[in-house]
């Protein structure tokens, strides 16, 4: 990490955000254009993101380790089927280092906003420093938001809370130094971090009382550790591990059909309902928890939970209770429900997900146009293929509106969206062009198409979702297609909607990037065969969920 009085005032790229989007990003700017100036900012003083401030107990992730690294830093050595958070993190400094990007991040810098410079095609970054409180300003040609919406957690105020005499967290938060050996723990929430935090500390708390509001479809899942055999196998052969990553790519993209309102999608989501509630019926306590666990709304409107940690059987624990009663009151060492119930408290604990303050900060492109003046133009955020805006030249989102998968890997998103970003810019860095936007008229188009697509699943408003902005009731959050037409738009699609500024090269001269990604290539009929053959054996042997 460098400082921030150390960087330049002006900087071709800047990258707002260490997590997995940022650490992608400069990763291929080095790669695929030989840049190296670029500079990287984040709150965080090192790189992470999400997987940085995310440390509860019990924290990780629910995609096989397989699918969640990326293409061109492959990491067969991940020890669990579903890595948890410390593993993750170490990867994650292994490719910084592997491709010397530390030196490239500014950490503990708070980003305040930006402004199109239209007579110097710039952008005028506002940061501050926080442990200072220094507020500074960085020029850049290139702007990349590489803020993910896993960032700014969602707190929930109660009254009275300011006299709770124990400890508040929440879990995107978590201060590794709380203790929970012999307290009495409230849990506010019952997303994927309660259900993971709650096993992990169920031996330790004195008692644990869970609070929700509605219920999730709770699927059946098993982590487990990686067979050396297998891992040898990953790691001499590396195509053996390509050929799994392939499977998983394939098996996970099945779950697609499960938000389409077709009559596949149907027969899915009536199998996997069924699923969900056997596995409830069969691990949880009996019909007392039953309700509490069994939702009404249809299964992938939310996104599923995956009960890799044991959570269900967790609940027939003495120490262990859930309901429904919502927390009205907080005092010194309780809680108070609507009921009337009173109930012992040492420390509360929020599990109740993440806002969408990622789009707060102030940003300004042509003519002094706000992005939310560009925003409420169309009733509702969005960006041209999740990446631009009109009127914002320069300026680029990796995990943009609109870019989140509730059934496969993030990561592919991230690096799909990259290829993109840097086909976009390349004109630009090989000097050829100092701006580019897209046409008003493109994104118009695929915002109408993206609607459009929407309508067609149960992402809309068919329950109560964080997907949904409850300002426009507009679903802000989900890609509604398949991953194939994600590869295909961000590695060949939509030369002809954007406009650059003195470009000299032809975009169609443009090299294509590296297509070594699962899915990315067009694999022969038998080396598909053979891949599904070696994840079937797999699974076979350990249990998919």
């Amino acid at each position: 990490m460098i400082s921030a009085s150390t960087t330049d005032t002006f900087t071709q790229v800047i990258i707002i955000g260490a997590g997995m989007s940022g650490l992608a990003m400069a990763c291929q700017l080095k790669k695929q254009l030989c840049c190296e100036d670029f500079v990287i900012y984040d709150r965080a003083p090192s790189f992470g993101g999400t997987w940085y401030f995310n440390k509860y107990l019990g924290c990780g992730v629910d995609i096989p380790a397989a699918f969640y690294s990326f293409s061109f830093a492959l990491y067969p050595q991940f020890t669990c089927f579903f890595p948890k958070q410390e593993e993750i993190l170490q990867y994650i400094h292994g490719v910084a280092d592997e491709f010397s990007v530390a030196l490239k991040l500014v950490g503990h810098t708070e980003w305040e906003g930006a402004d199109w410079q239209d007579s110097e095609q710039c952008w005028e970054v506002r940061l501050r420093e926080i442990p200072s409180g220094r507020k500074f300003t960085r020029r850049c040609r290139i702007l990349i938001s590489a803020v993910g919406g896993l960032t700014n957690p969602k707190h929930v105020m109660l009254q009275g809370i300011e006299r709770f005499q124990g400890n508040i967290v929440h879990t995107a938060l978590w201060d590794q130094e709380t203790a929970v050996a012999g307290k009495n723990v409230i849990v506010i929430g019952n997303g994927a971090s309660a259900t993971q935090f709650i096993p992990a500390i169920a031996d330790d708390a004195a008692s644990i009382n869970q609070f929700i509001r509605t219920p999730h479809h709770y699927m059946p899942g098993k982590n487990f550790r990686i067979n050396g055999l297998w891992s040898a196998i990953f790691q001499s052969i590396p195509v053996c591990f390509w050929l799994f990553r392939a499977f998983i790519f394939l098996y996970l993209e099945t779950s697609i059909l499960l938000g389409e309102l077709t009559w596949m999608g149907k027969l899915m989501r009536r199998w996997e309902t069924y699923r969900s509630r056997q596995h409830v019926r069969k691990c949880a306590p009996e019909e007392q928890y039953w309700s509490l666990l069994t939702p009404e709304y249809s299964i992938g409107c939310k996104r599923r939970v995956f009960d890799n940690d044991g959570y269900l059987k967790c609940l027939h624990r003495p120490n262990v209770d859930i309901t429904n009663d919502p927390v009205v009151a907080v005092e010194e060492q309780s809680i108070t429900t609507q009921s009337g119930k009173r109930f012992p408290a040492d420390l509360i604990v929020f599990a109740t997900g993440f806002s969408l303050s990622q789009y707060d900060v102030d940003r300004r492109g042509r003519n002094g146009r706000t992005r939310q003046e560009h925003w409420n133009r169309f009733g509702c955020i969005q960006a041209f293929e999740t990446v631009a805006m009109a009127e914002f030249p320069n300026f680029l989102y990796i995990l943009g509106p609109n870019s989140g998968r509730g059934h496969t890997s993030t990561v592919y998103s991230i690096e799909s969206h990259v290829d993109l970003v840097i086909r976009i810019i390349k004109p630009i860095m090989e000097h050829n062009a100092v701006s580019v936007v897209i046409k008003q008229a493109s994104e118009e188009r695929f915002n109408t198409k993206l609607k459009s697509a929407l309508r067609k699943t149960v992402f809309t408003n068919m329950c109560r979702s964080w997907y949904i902005d409850p300002r426009t009731d507009q679903n802000w959050f989900t890609y509604p297609w398949n991953s194939f037409r994600m590869w295909y738009t961000t590695q060949y699609g939509g030369k002809e909607d954007w406009l650059y500024t003195k470009a000299v090269a032809s975009l169609d001269n443009q090299s294509r990037p590296c297509s070594n990604r699962c899915g990315r290539e067009a694999l022969p009929i038998l080396i598909m065969i053979l891949c599904i053959l070696l994840g079937c054996i797999f699974a076979m042997e350990h249990g998919m969920r």
